[in-house]
């Protein structure tokens, strides 16, 4: 007599255990017949008070322990990598886990764009353990997933673009502005609303943020009187004549967004923008002053009191060594024990101002040997 496939059933109970949570919230699910998967389980139509939005997921479901990784589970591609990455319909993957007897969830299709942005060949869709999927957290699944259905609709649209292919992530108030200039090179410029600097995103720049103010753009003759060899910049980037005038077009739109804003709290910054900004001033003084991180060093160990941490990373040889000769080429290859090592070096503390202070009063780095005076 024929036998059913070992695998049967705890795929199929993951399908039940999915199906039911949805249904049990007026959600539509439709499975898809097995002789037609190509990398799909299910079709998920979300409804809001009972009624159809039109947003439309699919869904790859597996069941079983054999699906557990460290810090959660894995999902195989396989052979889906163009069909999850640039269908149409987003692809969420849900594991159920009969040990748990819970379910977990990723988005796919995101987590394959984010690769292919970085040149990652993505084997494996990762799948958090964090990510529980259940009673309490499925009203926040079904919103974050409609979100990203609604990526490419209306207005969404060239915000979603932009984000995909600079790796920015933008919020919902934030103000976007895209400009390519005259040999197709792509610039954004981001304002997040009660900030008093701006970000801009340079693709021949690799989209490493430049935190910017008015205050950093220098024209230097663009009026048409150019002195020779001269050119606009805002702060280390150099800019043609185009992209000066629209960044200048860009500050004097946004201006009313560089006010206060009533949900933004004094002395608070983003966590990315202030580990960036740092980094990139320790990157600046160590090009301008090689014997920088030895003198820092020194001088804290001239120190009354050394932190216990400094001790512990210390007595790693590798680590000092690693610390010791960063550069601007190597520091953000360097791992987190010498980096975190050559900024207890470098720097005795930040402190941050008003939210509305241009980038470089609103982060100010307390050197543990002093800047020197006129170094830019």
């Amino acid at each position: 007599m024929p036998k059913v496939s070992g695998s049967r059933r705890p795929a199929t109970a993951a399908v039940n255990a999915l199906r039911t949570l949805l249904e049990r919230h007026y959600h539509i699910v439709q499975e898809i017949d097995q002789r037609n998967d190509f990398g799909a389980d299910l079709y998920i139509q979300f409804t809001q008070d009972r009624e159809v939005t039109g947003d439309i997921v699919n869904v790859q479901v597996k069941g079983g322990t054999s699906w557990r990784r460290r810090g959660g589970y894995g999902v195989p591609v396989g052979d889906h990598a163009a069909i999850w990455a640039d269908g149409n319909v987003p692809v969420i993957c849900v594991v159920h886990d009969p040990r748990t007897d819970r379910l977990y969830w990723a988005n796919a299709t995101e987590q394959l764009l984010t690769a292919r942005r970085e040149l990652v060949l993505l084997r494996t869709i990762l799948v958090s353990k964090e990510a529980v999927l259940d009673e309490q957290s499925l009203d926040d699944f079904v919103t974050e997933t409609r979100r990203y259905v609604n990526r490419y609709r209306g207005a969404h649209a060239m915000r979603t673009q932009l984000s995909e292919m600079s790796g920015a992530d933008f919020g919902p108030s934030d103000i976007v502005l895209h400009f390519i200039n005259y040999v197709g090179e792509d610039l954004i410029f981001w304002q997040c609303r009660g900030e008093g600097f701006a970000t801009l995103l340079h693709s021949d720049l690799d989209w490493a943020p430049e935190y910017v103010g008015p205050e950093m753009l220098r024209f230097d003759g663009i009026d048409g009187h150019r002195r020779h060899g001269a050119a606009a910049t805002l702060g280390d980037t150099i800019l043609g004549d185009d992209e000066a005038m629209w960044i200048l077009a860009c500050f004097a739109a946004t201006a009313w967004a560089r006010e206060p804003a009533p949900d933004r709290q004094h002395a608070s910054i983003r966590a990315e923008v202030a580990d960036n900004y740092v980094g990139q001033q320790i990157v600046k003084r160590i090009e301008a002053e090689p014997d920088l991180l030895a003198r820092s060093a020194a001088a804290l160990q001239s120190a009354p009191l050394k932190d216990p941490e400094v001790r512990e990373l210390e007595s790693d040889h590798d680590i000092v060594d690693e610390a010791m000769g960063a550069t601007k080429e190597t520091w953000q290859y360097m791992s987190f024990e010498a980096k975190r090592l050559a900024l207890i070096y470098l720097i005795d503390h930040v402190g941050i101002g008003a939210p509305t202070d241009p980038i470089g009063q609103q982060i100010q780095i307390a050197w543990r040997v002093p800047d020197r005076p006129g170094r830019t």
